[in-house]
Parts: C-alpha cells; structure tokens; sequence
C-alpha cells in the first residue's frame, strides 16, 4: 500500500477528449488574457499544486483567508488566490458567465465558471497577508500599482498546462513527483525552497536537513515571479545543474516549481509547506526570514528572522509536513568546515566567515575574488557570466524633475561626457525626441504620460540589458511609474534617478517655451507644477538644483556619482 503522500492528488484537468471539444466551444465565450503572475496560480490551480482550490477564491472564501487563513469551510490557506482583471473587463460579467482563460499567446489554457465578482478592499488585504499597506514591499506594490481592481472567483475547468519552453525535463507537476518517489522507494522526502543560487553554505544545510530526518532530498527551486532584482531562473538554473554533480544522485531530486512568490515571510512559508505536501514531500526546510521581501520604508526588516519558523510550527501538524529549522550556516576557518552558528562551543577561539547575499553582490559588481570555501567555482563562473563587474555593465540614468528645471540641457552635457570617454554606445531618450519616434499618437492625459514613460522605461531596459548607456529625461511626475520603470531597468544594470530639483519659481521664471504661462490662462490642462500635482521622489541616487549652477558643474556631478558607483572608471 502506497505512503498518502504518494498517492496521485486530484487536478482540474478535463480528459484530451473533452478537451478538445470545449477549446472548440470556447471560441464563443469572453476571454481574460492572463498576466504572468495569473498564469503561475493557474497552472498550480491545474496541477493540483494549490490543492484542495477547485479554482479562484470566491468573495467567502478570500474574506476567510485574508482574516483567518482559513477558507470558508475552515480549511487552513494563508494566501488570497484570486483572478484581478480591469474594471472595463468586469463590466461585462456577471455570476453565471463562463469565461476563457489565455495566455499571452492567445492558447486557451482553461474555462472559469465565475460565481463571485467583487472590488476588494486592497488596504485590508496588504495589512493582513502582507502584515503592512507599505508600497516598499514589492506585494503591495503589485496589489495597488500592478493588480486590476475587480476580483472574479469561481471553479476551473482545466484544458491545458501553460507552455515551457526552457528546462522541460526538470518541471514536474505534483503527480509527476509523487510518481518519481513511488518509483525511486522514497518514503520520506524533505523538500528544499530557494529563489537564489546554491552555495556551499546551503549544500551544508540541506545535507544536514536530509541527515536529520534521514529523508532523501528534493531541491525545489522556485521558478515563477520572484523579487525584482533577484538573479533570473535562467542563470538559476544553470548554477543549479552545476552544483547537482556534489550531491549524491540516488537520494537527490531537483525540480522546478512554476510559482509566484509573494514574498510575505512568515504566510508564505505555510503557503509553501501546503504547496510541497501536494508535491508528495514530508518534510520542508523553513529558513530564517523564509520569503522575507527586505526592508520596508523605515528601513527596518519586514519580518523578524524567526517569525516564519514560529508560525510554521502552530500550524505544523494541520499542514501535515514536518519542519527542519534553518540553522544559519557559517565557515569555521581553523577546521575548514561548515558548521551551525548556535552550535560552535568555542567560538571566540576560531575565526568564523560568512558572506552575505548583499556582500556576494558586491563582490560580484566590482569583480572581486569569490573564496572556493563560499561556493562552487562552476556557480561563479556561472554568475560571472550573467553579472559581469559594473564597469562593463549597461546602465540608465533617469532624470526627473519639472518642465524647465533643466534636466534636458544636463542630459545632454552627460552624453557629451560619457561619448567622449568611450567605452560603450550612449543613448539620449529626451521627451520630445520619444514623442516624435515612440509616442506621436499621445496626448498629455495622466493615463497617456504614464504609458510615455513606460515606453522610455522599455526601451532603457533594453539598452541596459546590451550593455549601453541609456539616459532619459521625460518630467516623470508619477512615483508608481518611476518604480515600474526602476523594475524594468534593475533586471537588468543599474538605475540611478537624478532629481533636478530646481524649484518651480526658478522653473516658471525660465519658461523658455511659454508653456507656465499658457498653464496659469488655463490654456493647458493638467499642467505638472500647475494643475497636476508633481510627486518628488523621496530616495533618488542623486538630486541637484540648476539654480545659478552652470551646466557642466551638473554634469560633472552626474559623472562623480557614477564613478562612485563603479560603473565609470575613475
């Protein structure tokens, strides 16, 4: 008789028949094209990864969860599960509709028989899941900047798994892992979380995880949305396959697990101990500040280190998977090994060594050594490859300030600079230069300067992400659209935001283009500085003031702080 935890769990997939049939239906029905976050919940709706869910959250069972991370039936689920479509779409659904679910491509994936719609309360959801209504957590972020305003809930009819074209052979669905334990005669698997690359430290650990509950180990990297900023799956991957040689392959799996993280600590570890327990695991490692987003606006930790662990153990046995506590790895130099922080006896008679992520980083950006006793040369090589030192690496440079303020005119003395340096191709994206090529069908709406610079913002991610340097200098009033663009450009090089902070009597004093004057006849609505509120932003890289400065000294400020940065060479 087959382990419970290796018996098949039930999807939401229809037969290839059925299939067939209703692909050929739904041709009739509305359709929603699913954001990239709605098609990781999907799939793990599909597969059965979210398992007892038969769909999105009705309007009950978000309120249970959101509250009491329970469903309204009493199940335990910490994390709302909800399809967030724009207000137009939601005007043309009612309770009852049947709508098509299609990825970006057009394929239908899946039918949802909605049964709820409803506008939720945003506030009252970041402050319960996420533990804060702070716009620093990148959650919150998406729930207020990136998330439509109307959720719809209902059942799945599941017709088939989103696409993969990279890593096919490392994605399991939780049958397919089940089936593999099944095969393999494992009857106790400890599953390991992880949206970074794997470095001794972490070898260590999950060896030491694997020992301890004498379970054979499933490496379960998180392949969906993760962080802004964090390293892509690609590179994560190829590290991932590099280091899978050191364990030994009879007792270690790896898989990639298709989910979007939310990074909300200590809700997020019970969500993934739910999640790896429909994979057929028993046992999960929970790490210190599991899912822990960094810093929130106060410049303090979101979470406290072991308020994960804390709240994994209330709810330990109703999860039905056991927890290995993280112990925090460090390097015993005198010894040449890896030992646990809490455990060394005689700490203040040998030298211990630690790097952090913040400090591999750093090493990695400015090319220094990585110690061998840190990580596998294969990683370094590896990330070397994806994060080459920051002198070599593309970069923006965003200007933001009030019409007049002068940011043009020092955009245009920083392309001077860097051209006469040399060294890499540089890119001026100035506002009237992007209006005439990338936006001549806009107005100057709220709505239409908000698309303007996320046109900027693209094009910049792609000059950065070739290596070049892009400079822009659009008036940008929005912070929400200064931070998508920041994201955009993050993935890929570094975003330095200079603020020309020239005050707006210096600005209007100027008005070389007669435009203030038009703003204050009323002539031009919605004028920034004027009609339209300019939000300046809190924590720019850099901010200057034009007032009586001459333009080069701007400039030469410009180049100084990027010198510091490492990204020109002093």
């Amino acid at each position: 008789m087959p382990l419970s935890n290796l018996v098949p769990i039930p999807e939401l997939y229809v037969s290839y028949e059925s299939a067939q049939k209703l692909k050929v239906e739904a041709a009739d029905l509305l359709s929603w094209d699913l954001t990239p976050r709605q098609i990781c919940d999907l799939e793990l709706l599909m597969n059965g990864g979210f398992n007892p869910l038969k769909g999105f959250l009705s309007e009950a069972d978000y309120n249970g969860v959101v509250d009491t991370m329970r469903l309204a039936d009493g199940t335990l689920w910490p994390m709302p599960i909800t399809l967030d479509v724009s207000e137009k779409f939601a005007e043309q659904i009612a309770p009852g509709t049947d709508i098509a679910l299609r990825d970006q491509e057009g394929v239908i994936l899946a039918i949802l028989s909605v049964t709820d719609k409803w506008s939720p309360d945003k506030h009252h959801e970041a402050e319960k899941v996420f533990g804060a209504d702070d716009l620093a957590h990148p959650a919150v972020n998406y729930l207020h900047n990136v998330a439509g305003p109307v959720y719809l809930g209902g059942p799945i009819t599941g017709i088939q798994q989103p696409v993969h074209y990279d890593f096919k052979a490392r994605r399991d669905t939780p049958n397919e892992l089940r089936a593999l334990f099944r095969k393999m005669g494992w009857q106790k698997i400890v599953a390991f979380q992880t949206r970074n690359p794997l470095h001794r430290a972490h070898q260590e650990l999950t060896f030491r995880a694997a020992r301890e509950a004498q379970a054979n180990l499933l490496i379960h990297p998180v392949v969906g949305m993760t962080k802004p900023g964090d390293v892509d799956h690609f590179t994560r991957v190829r590290c991932y396959e590099a280091v899978l040689d050191q364990y030994p392959a009879s007792t270690t799996a790896l898989s990639l697990l298709n989910l979007a993280m939310r990074m909300a600590g200590p809700r997020e570890a019970v969500w993934h101990g739910l999640i790896r327990k429909n994979h057929g695991c028993t046992h999960f490692i929970v790490g210190r500040d599991h899912a822990g987003p960094g810093k929130n606006s106060q410049g303090e930790d979101f979470y406290g280190p072991y308020d994960a662990q804390e709240l994994f153990r209330e709810y330990e046995s109703e999860i039905g998977l056991k927890m290995v506590d993280f112990k925090q790895m460090v390097y015993v130099q005198e010894r040449a090994q890896y030992e646990p922080a809490d455990e060394i006896a005689d700490r203040d008679k040998v030298t211990i060594l630690n790097i952090s992520g913040t400090e591999l980083r750093r090493r990695l950006r400015e090319g220094l050594d990585i110690p061998e006793w840190f990580s596998f040369p294969e990683v370094v090589a590896e990330l070397r490859r994806t994060s080459p030192p920051r002198s070599k690496q593309g970069f923006t440079v965003f200007f933001t300030g009030l019409s007049g303020s002068g940011k043009s005119t020092v955009a245009n003395a920083l392309m001077v600079k860097l051209m006469e340096m040399g060294g890499r191709p540089v890119t001026l994206l100035d506002g009237d230069v992007v209006r005439k090529h990338l936006s001549s069908e806009l107005g100057f709406s709220k709505e239409h300067r908000d698309i303007n610079i996320k046109r900027i913002g693209f094009v910049a991610s792609e000059i950065t992400k070739n290596g070049g340097i892009a400079i822009c200098a659009p008036i940008a009033p929005y912070t929400a659209t200064r931070r998508a663009v920041r994201e955009m450009i993050e993935a890929h090089g570094a975003f330095i935001e200079v603020h020309v902070a020239t005050p707006i009597e210096e600005c209007e004093a100027r008005d070389r283009k007669g435009l203030y004057k038009l703003a204050r006849e009323g002539k031009i609505k919605e004028f920034t500085g004027i009609s339209d509120p300019y939000e300046a932003p809190e924590h720019p890289e850099l901010r200057i003031d034009t007032t009586g400065v001459d333009v080069d000294h701007c400039a030469h400020e410009v180049i100084l702080k990027l010198e510091s940065m490492g990204l020109i060479k002093g």
